[in-house]
């Protein structure tokens, strides 16, 4: 069977559903290496929005107070507005953050954590993307917003 190149909406809301066949692709890498690493999982997907989900505890995410790491509460953020992103994405073009600005609200020891990312702002280079971070009992834990570039021709080349 031939492999089918799909856009990257259409390939990840297959994946989600469990309809992604095995001969079907799309141009960017999914799943990624730093979300399979900490166990991300994207739960829903839509233009410009995305939803990952975490199962964080203290014990393997903590920091020196004993509560999960706010470094690893920015890489969700930054995975789920990527994800977000990524969904504008055409074959041959590709995308970089510009910057990330995190707001710490409460800390999480155990918890399943849910980050909401949606953009704010579709420009035809920059985006801007806001993402939401909540526990497991609905309490928000940080906020952050993020600038995303998309790079075309020779720029997005080897990215």
């Amino acid at each position: 069977m031939s492999s089918i190149h799909l856009p990257v909406l259409e390939y990840l809301r297959r994946q989600i559903e469990g309809r992604l066949a095995g001969h079907e692709s799309t141009h960017m890498r999914y799943p990624t290496a730093i979300s399979q690493l900490l166990g991300f999982r994207i739960v829903a997907i839509g233009e410009a929005m995305a939803v990952v989900e975490l199962d964080a505890d203290a014990q393997r995410h903590g920091n020196q107070q004993g509560t999960v790491h706010g470094g690893l509460l920015c890489e969700l953020a930054d995975a789920a507005i990527g994800t977000a992103h990524s969904t504008l994405m055409a074959e041959g073009e590709s995308f970089t953050s510009i910057d990330l600005k995190a707001t710490f609200l409460r800390p999480v020891w155990r918890s399943r954590l849910c980050a909401r990312a949606w953009a704010e702002h579709r420009g035809r280079t920059v985006s801007h993307y806001r993402c939401d971070i909540e526990r497991d009992d609905g309490k928000t834990v940080a906020s952050m917003a993020s600038a995303v570039m998309t790079l075309r021709g020779e720029h997005a080349q080897g990215r």
